[in-house]
Order: C-alpha cells, then structure tokens, then sequence
C-alpha cells in the first residue's frame, strides 16, 4: 500500500480539525458556564509576544489552506481573519477543512521529491521537496498552532486533557 502526500495531510488535518472543534466547544462552554465574555478566552494568550487563541485557530486554517493549496498549484480560497466568537471560530475550521478536500489528491501527491519554493516569514523565501514541504513546514506550523490553542484554554482552566487534543473521542468513533 503506498502513502500519497495527499493521504498525510488529509488524515492528519481531519484529525486535529476535529480535535480542535472539540476544544473549541469545550472553551465556549466554559465561558458560558462561568458568564464571561467569550471575548476574554478569545484574546487570552499564554505571554504578551504571543498570539492570542483567535489567531492561533486562523494561523491553524491559514497554514493548513495556504499549504495544500500551494502543493495542489491552485490558489487558496479566501478566508478574511475576521472571527469573533467560539462558533465563527468552528465555521472557519470547517471551511478550512472543505477548502482542502475540494484539491485535487493527484495534484497534491504529485511529485513528492519535486521542489517547492515558499515565503517563510523573516526567513525569506524557502525550497524544499515537497514531501519535506507539506510535513517539516505546513503540518509542523499547523500542529504547534493548535497545541498553543489548546494550552491557552487549559491554561484558563477549561477542563481539557490529552484525548481532546488528539481527537480521540473521534479516533474510537470512526
């Protein structure tokens, strides 16, 4: 049986969308429960140089869509950073996620020892093969975005453990 790259990232993106809806849900009611402003966990932010749990999710989305749309050589769809609440949070996730399994698979594992070129922030323009690519910068971004969102709500208190970040409740279910 043979891996596609489009494989990788459609399991691994499935997974940690859905882990991240959880813990999401979970944030809101938390607030709810506790009558504060979703506004507070929203712009909650684990040090004063670090983006706040809104930003987390959209740099989730961001690097996710933006990726596979690159390695797929299609342009990413639109998703304005305007989100603010829990629910609008959940809706970006999920047109991230509809975003990504609308790519062609053959046109994502295409080539995968092939060259990408991409910007990497301050570091400029970056080339890697486009296996390195999708699993050295587009997965490992997105997965440390999503562990940061998930410890800004466990470090408000939001009762959350290991099984919700790693979609567990869904591994069982599928």
């Amino acid at each position: 049986m043979t891996t596609t790259l489009s494989d990788i990232a459609r399991i691994q993106l499935d997974q940690t969308f859905r882990a991240l809806d959880t813990i999401l849900a979970k944030g809101a009611a938390h607030a709810k429960e506790r009558g504060v402003d979703e506004a507070v966990y929203l712009d909650w932010r684990l040090a004063a140089d670090m983006y706040p749990l809104t930003k987390q999710i959209q740099l989730v989305s961001d690097f996710s869509v933006r990726g596979l749309s690159r390695l797929a050589g299609r342009d990413p769809v639109s998703m304005p950073d305007d989100e603010t609440s829990f629910e609008a949070l959940r809706l970006r996730l999920a047109k991230a996620r509809e975003a990504i399994w609308a790519l062609d698979p053959a046109a994502l594992s295409a080539d995968p020892v092939g060259s990408i070129t991409f910007p990497a922030g301050a570091i400029g323009d970056l080339t890697l093969p486009r296996g390195r690519y999708l699993q050295n910068f587009v997965l490992a971004n997105t997965q440390f975005h999503a562990a940061t969102a998930y410890n800004i709500l466990r470090n408000i208190g939001v009762p959350l453990g290991k099984a919700d970040m790693m979609g567990a409740t869904q591994l069982v279910a599928e």
